[in-house]
């Protein structure tokens, strides 16, 4: 942030205007500009998959009373980042253009030095969890490769007949075990004993989550597609609309984006303080309601927004038809407003679903790996992205075949933006269906923690609280 500040501040390191007009960048100018952008690039790829993992480290899952905390962690992380957003948004967007580049940068830059000092400030008191596997990712395919080369051995009717090592060993070392479960089954022979290489149980169940989580992230891919949609065609069908404010304020047709982060500021506060404590009373889920059922619930938002969007568009070509109008510039009589249901039920949904997935991802993640859960709900946002353009520009060529009026044309008041939207609805219904078929058959990660050999044992799972229990009760 520093060098960018530079970039923009130094005479040296930007082109030279004059009544408004600026010279062409040189090489060098352009070279520092965009050597600041990959240092933070770089910066961002050391926070951003590790720092909510850092925080939600700071509780313990096995303390009820930490416990308790935590499921409330993800909803406030969310919240504060996409008040940081609302701000940038609001305050720094103005900054730039009205005060300078320099100071717009140079705020933000100095309360990156002040976070960091509070960071530092903080070390002392952090928890830091001790990665007790050498290479998460070698154990994950030494299990299929295991696997693999047993696929011929038969598997035990008993999973107790499976190797395991002693509970003491899991004592010893401070690490919790997975429970065993009947997904993806032909990974257990990895742990055969009469095989090569035995793999324990436990590394074949931390595979198995990874294997689950996988799944998972297949059906937000399409979720995120209707997301990108906000900054691409959203927009594109705002321009076409009247966006002039009062004496001659013409709204920019990105800006509407500031709505779902203002209404997802709003439901989260509603969420963590008023439905989960009412859910909780029904179903006596800590969380209220199960990791999955949220996602289900974000997901169907996302096929809500695409039935108004669908809607709004009919409207809006039935006004276009009505005035005879169909040029590219041609500004139809109907308010951008018209846009904003769209936006704000994105916002709420994103309570569930954009909250929802990364807490999955984070809770879901094997013990060593949990940092992987972030990147999870990161990748699926950029594969999102990238599958949007794809889309586009395949249903575009797919359109214009034979002469054929393009669905998503440059002209988007002489195309069929409503059919795109409909086929946005459709898939978004199946991969819903696909969804609750997939979370029906999810087995949620149990682990055990070894306190006291051959005493007690706490028991973690989804949709229970934290208990005590003999070793002979958990089987």
């Amino acid at each position: 942030m520093v060098l960018l500040t530079m970039a923009v501040s130094l005479k040296s390191l930007r082109p030279t205007c004059t009544h408004g007009v600026c010279s062409k960048a040189t090489p060098s100018q352009i070279a520092f500009f965009f050597a600041s952008l990959y240092v933070i690039s770089i910066g961002a790829g050391g926070t951003k998959p590790n720092i909510s993992t850092f925080g939600a480290d700071q509780f313990d899952d096995f303390d009820p009373d930490e416990k308790k905390l935590k499921l409330s962690f993800f909803n406030w992380w969310m919240f504060s980042t996409f008040m940081g957003a609302l701000i940038a948004t609001l305050g720094l967007v103005y900054i730039q253009e009205n005060l300078g580049w320099g100071v717009g940068y140079g705020i933000p830059t100095g309360g990156l030095m002040v976070s960091l000092l509070i960071f530092y400030f903080g070390t002392p008191n952090y928890r830091h969890k001790v990665r007790r596997t050498e290479s998460p990712a070698k154990e994950i395919f030494k299990v299929c490769s295991t696997a693999f080369a047993n696929r011929g051995f038969e598997l035990p009717d008993d999973p107790a007949a499976l190797y395991e090592l002693e509970p003491q060993h899991y004592m010893i070392a401070g690490k919790r075990r997975v429970h065993h479960t009947s997904a993806f089954r032909f990974l257990d022979k990895a742990a055969l004993k009469e095989g090569t290489k035995a793999c324990t149980v436990n590394q074949v169940e931390e595979t198995k989550l990874v294997f689950g989580m996988s799944i998972i992230w297949l059906a937000t891919l399409i979720p995120n597609i209707i997301t990108a949609q906000v900054g691409t065609l959203f927009v594109k069908q705002g321009t076409t609309l009247r966006r002039v404010l009062g004496h001659g304020f013409q709204i920019p047709a990105a800006s509407l984006g500031s709505f779902i982060i203002i209404s997802m500021l709003l439901s989260i506060p509603i969420y963590d303080r008023y439905f989960v404590p009412f859910m909780q009373r029904r179903t006596g889920n800590p969380r209220g309601i199960t990791l999955l059922q949220r996602l289900g619930i974000g997901f169907g938002f996302q096929v809500l927004v695409t039935i108004v969007a669908s809607l709004v568009e009919l409207k809006r070509m039935h006004v276009i038809k009505s005035h005879g109008m169909n040029g590219p510039k041609d500004i139809v009589p109907m308010s951008i407003f018209w846009l904003l249901p769209q936006y704000i039920l994105l916002g709420v949904g994103d309570v569930f679903n954009a909250v929802g997935l990364l807490e999955f991802f984070y809770d879901q993640s094997p013990e060593d790996m949990q940092s992987l859960g972030t990147t999870f709900f990161t990748s699926g946002i950029g594969v999102g992205n990238f599958l949007n353009s794809l889309l586009v520009t395949v249903v575009d060529k797919l359109t214009r075949r034979g002469g054929g009026k393009s669905w998503i044309g440059n002209n988007l008041n002489d195309s069929h933006l409503d059919y795109y939207y409909g086929f946005l609805t459709a898939i978004s219904v199946i991969n819903l269906v696909v969804f609750f078929w997939v979370s029906i058959m999810y087995n949620y990660k149990k682990e055990t923690l070894e306190m006291t050999e051959g005493k007690a044992l706490c028991v973690q799972m989804e949709g229970k609280d934290v208990v005590d229990a003999p070793p002979s009760s958990l089987g």
